[in-house]
């Protein structure tokens, strides 16, 4: 019955995480003790706090419809914590609170792109960046990256991939899969190209800001030339263990913010209002309140980079961000493993799933096809077992 429905729904292609999860769900319900680390979710509780104010919210009778684009006083919240944490002053009306990030991300793609426009994808990017500019009709093109570079593109790179038909541009720092943060200076060199062509805009998914190892993390609508065009883009999802919450939000010109109102106003209208409540108490929580988590993801990376370290055929840098590690595996191609033939990314991300037990994420689905993202939101011990099982399968 494919050919039934739409052009639009069969031109999608299915997560490439989700896909993974599923298979390892799958072989654990068949009895295989399968360690996943395909999922971007941190294995953190909500903090206490957090989960208080949305208690209160329920007896206050936070019940009824919310607003399109957010309480008030959240987006209040939001703009206070744009100033004190990204040095960026919006207005209440420059802010719209939606159903997760990728909503938010949706939205903006929704109402920016026309079909035959171009978006500009820096690889290796989250999966779902190339499908929502699919689904929004638009072409896009990757700008290709390695792991000798820390995964960062250069200016000449990103002069080079912009065409007349270039409408969009996607940052994601910290970056899901490879962990790479831009610093403040990189950022600047890539936007004195983008100030040549003033018909382009950018979009900063700052998802994983919190999650950083070293200096603070910096917005790309902080840089003048770049603020009344950049669609800055967040959420409590990461940083606040808060991924079934389902909140993420915008900060962006105020044309763009009502157009993004506008289009969800037609498909999911306001967030969860419980939610919302809850993530006041998120946003205007000091940094502090989270960096036992924080910490404890530097450990893990810090263990699992040593321990793939030494697995001949794994090439790994050191991730500045976010909870993934982006190993180059492509020294395991065009070789036979326990009667595996592994030709690709894939083929090694199964062979591992099969042979290891270890579900990981090939990075075909991020654009860089010579490399698999492992999670390192799990605990030290999962961990551990997880690279021993690896180094097992692989001798």
């Amino acid at each position: 019955m494919k050919d039934q429905l739409s052009n639009r729904i069969n031109s999608l292609p299915v997560s490439a995480t989700l896909a993974m999860a599923a298979k390892a769900r799958e072989l654990k319900e068949q009895g295989k003790n399968i360690i996943s680390l395909s999922l971007g979710e941190p294995d953190f509780n909500t903090p206490d706090f957090i989960k208080e104010a949305a208690v209160q919210a329920i007896h206050d009778n936070y019940s009824s419809y919310s607003p399109v684009d957010g309480y008030l006083d959240l987006k209040q919240a939001i703009c206070a914590k744009f100033k004190r944490d990204n040095n960026l002053e919006y207005k209440p009306s420059q802010i719209v609170v939606s159903t997760g990030a990728k909503q938010s991300i949706a939205n903006v793609a929704m109402v920016l792109l026309n079909p035959g426009d171009e978006v500009l994808l820096p690889a290796p990017y989250w999966v779902s960046y190339s499908a929502i500019s699919i689904l929004a009709e638009a072409t896009y093109k990757e700008i290709p990256s390695t792991i000798e570079t820390d995964f960062k593109i250069t200016p000449e790179q990103l002069e080079a991939a912009i065409t007349p038909k270039t409408k969009m541009i996607f940052f994601n720092s910290p970056n899901n899969p490879s962990g790479t943060v831009y610093s403040e200076e990189e950022y600047r060199a890539l936007a004195k190209v983008l100030e040549k062509y003033p018909n382009i805009y950018i979009l900063s998914d700052e998802i994983y800001e919190h999650i950083n190892y070293g200096e603070p993390v910096f917005s790309f609508a902080s840089i003048e030339s770049m603020y009344n065009r950049t669609i800055t883009v967040n959420g409590v999802a990461k940083a606040f263990a808060m991924t079934g919450w389902r909140i993420g939000y915008i900060g962006a010109p105020e044309w763009i913010a009502k157009a993004c109102t506008k289009m969800q106003g037609q498909i999911t209208s306001g967030a969860n209002s419980i939610a919302q409540r809850a993530t006041i108490a998120a946003v205007e929580a000091p940094v502090s309140k989270i960096k036992y988590m924080v910490d404890e993801f530097k450990n893990r990376r810090n263990i699992v980079v040593n321990l793939l370290k030494e697995i001949d055929g794994f090439d790994v840098n050191v991730p500045e961000g976010a909870f993934y590690v982006f190993p180059n595996v492509a020294a395991f191609f065009g070789k036979e493993i326990k009667g595996h033939k592994i030709e690709t990314a894939s083929d090694f991300s199964m062979f591992l799933l099969e042979e290891a037990n270890v579900a990981t994420v090939t990075g075909e689905a991020f654009g860089a096809p010579n490399c698999i993202r492992m999670s390192y939101a799990a605990s030290e011990e999962q961990l551990r077992e997880a690279i021993s099982r690896i180094k097992t399968a692989l001798n």
